[in-house]
């Protein structure tokens, strides 16, 4: 089974999601793996957004994500980052389809309710930068 790294971001802890992503994402047949509730450091910060360092909009993303608590999850299941970057919809909410979570929940590329890894590779790193190995399921 493969495995995959979702973040509910601090929008939406903000605004009460985190039921909800995690509720379409179960009702999808994705099994959630670990999970915790957590405020993102700026070092933790600057791992997860290593790849964006020299871009423009970097200094945003980490000031928003470390704005508020976020919940990092792992989740398990057939084709699990393709399902769940599905479920997620397009990255900028105003091009993301009705009855994704950022079509029906989010108007801004930064603060789209949630963050999911874009590639097999991208889910070990990002799991690993969340997760020890002893709090994975």
């Amino acid at each position: 089974m493969a495995h995959t790294f979702v973040m509910v971001k601090p929008d939406g802890v903000k605004r009460g999601l985190v039921g909800e992503v995690i509720g379409r994402l179960e009702q999808k047949g994705l099994q959630l793996r670990a999970m915790k509730l957590l405020q993102v450091t700026p070092d933790l910060a600057a791992k997860h957004y290593a790849e964006h360092q020299d871009k423009p909009f970097y200094d945003e993303l980490i000031t928003f994500i470390t704005s508020g608590p976020s919940v990092p999850m792992v989740w398990e299941g057939r084709e699990a980052v393709q399902v769940a970057r599905t479920l997620m919809g397009a990255t900028d909410p105003v091009k993301a389809v009705p009855g994704t979570i950022r079509g029906d929940f989010a108007l801004a590329i930064t603060e789209n309710i949630v963050h999911g890894s874009d590639s097999h590779e991208s889910a070990e790193r990002e799991i690993a930068i969340y997760f020890s190995p002893e709090e994975l399921l």
